[in-house]
């Protein structure tokens, strides 16, 4: 078996998909990025310093749990990786802090970001405070209306959030905005790239500090289950990042499958989705090749989905990759399969989970288990920043 088969390749792509398409301004900015995190990544001093702020500031490892009541609604045993308990929340600060070390070490000052729900966002400005670096997060409109919290704290932790007005004004458009600010500050300024998208090396580099996720799911499974690998692992994508972390370590293993949720909005038969992997066709988008949503004339489709996390027109290479060969089963689940499996997961096990969690909660109904079969599934995120929404879909 080729153990790196599914692992970007020296190119930064996977399989066709991936590969950086950029502008010529931004070429030196890939390139001294490139070989920072390829050296930088791996040296002893900065693993020590990274899983030191895991453990002590993030609160790692996070908890791999025994949903008892959920196990037994499923028929099988069904373990929920609580990255929801996470400072700030979520998956998001594992990739955060990493990336900021990485951005001190380049000697950069001000740190750039693209948010969607807002997670990505308060963990990008926590780390910029922790570590003294100016921040200036871009954020759609839309997007700052329906996760009003999460921009106050962005603010109160010092950044600058910066609306982007343009297109549907969501997540696509934040990263637009992004893009062309850096074109024109690329001396000072890193952009941190929240999810597994963008030009190499990005994708892999966020997997790579996500990772952390499955390291930890082995070893805890080991102590759980006296194995260290699941028959399934469920993870929601938008732009892939905890999915990435959750299955990193499992990727060529194939006793593992691998499911994979997103945004199925209203449906896939209406244009009110976020179902790339499913709807997809190859295109460029955001400095990779991958799979996009796309409109008659070629151009990416308004994504949507209740979940801002999920609203995003492409998807990580490594998914489109994974899709192609048919590593993954992947579902769209609908806004209100999402609200369902939220609520489900909330009466059966004290856990509120964020929109994005609820879609991987969701995909927990069109799989047949065998009582055998053990599940690790992610929860990403905690429901916080949701009740709005939550509350406004009657019980």
């Amino acid at each position: 078996m080729n153990m790196k088969k599914y692992q970007v390749n020296n190119n930064g792509y996977y399989g066709e998909f991936g590969g950086a398409y950029i502008p010529e301004v931004l070429k030196p900015c890939i390139d001294e990025l490139k070989q920072a995190y390829q050296q930088v990544l791996d040296e002893p001093n900065f693993q020590q310093e990274f899983h030191q702020l895991l453990r002590d500031y993030v609160g790692r490892p996070s908890p791999l749990y025994l949903a008892h009541r959920l196990s037994e609604k499923y028929g099988c045993k069904i373990y929920l990786k609580r990255e929801d308990l996470n400072h700030t929340g979520a998956h998001k600060i594992n990739n955060a802090i990493g990336q900021a070390l990485l951005a001190k070490r380049m000697g950069k000052k001000h740190i750039i970001a693209e948010t969607g729900a807002g997670q990505h966002g308060v963990a990008t400005a926590t780390v910029c405070t922790l570590m003294g670096l100016q921040c200036t997060i871009f954020m759609g409109q839309t997007d700052m209306a329906r996760q009003r919290v999460n921009v106050e704290k962005m603010k109160m932790l010092g950044a600058n959030v910066v609306p982007a007005t343009s297109g549907s004004m969501t997540l696509n458009d934040a990263v637009n905005e992004a893009l062309q600010y850096w074109c024109s500050h690329s001396e000072d300024t890193y952009y941190l790239i929240g999810s597994a998208v963008g030009p190499h090396p990005y994708p892999d580099m966020v997997a790579r500090l996500q990772s952390v996720i499955s390291e930890e799911i082995r070893k805890q499974l080991m102590e759980h289950e006296g194995r260290n690998y699941p028959d399934y692992l469920i993870a929601c994508v938008g732009g892939g990042s905890n999915a990435a972390g959750t299955i990193y370590h499992y990727l060529d293993d194939e006793r593992v499958k691998i499911v994979l949720a997103e945004g199925g909005g209203k449906g896939l038969d209406t244009n009110q989705t976020a179902a790339t992997m499913l709807l997809g066709k190859t295109c460029v988008l955001h400095g990779s090749k991958t799979l996009v949503i796309q409109k008659e004339n070629g151009e990416p489709e308004e994504a949507y989905s209740i979940s801002p996390g999920l609203d995003y027109p492409g998807v990580g290479p490594l998914y489109a990759y994974l899709t192609q060969q048919q590593r993954v089963k992947v579902f769209a689940i609908n806004d209100d399969e999402a609200i369902r499996a939220a609520r489900q997961l909330t009466r059966l096990e004290g856990i509120i989970p964020a929109l994005e969690s609820s879609h991987a909660l969701g995909a927990l109904e069109k799989i047949h288990f065998k009582p055998t079969d053990t599940v690790v599934l992610t929860v990403s995120g905690r429901g916080d920043k949701d009740m709005e929404t939550y509350l406004s879909y009657p019980l």
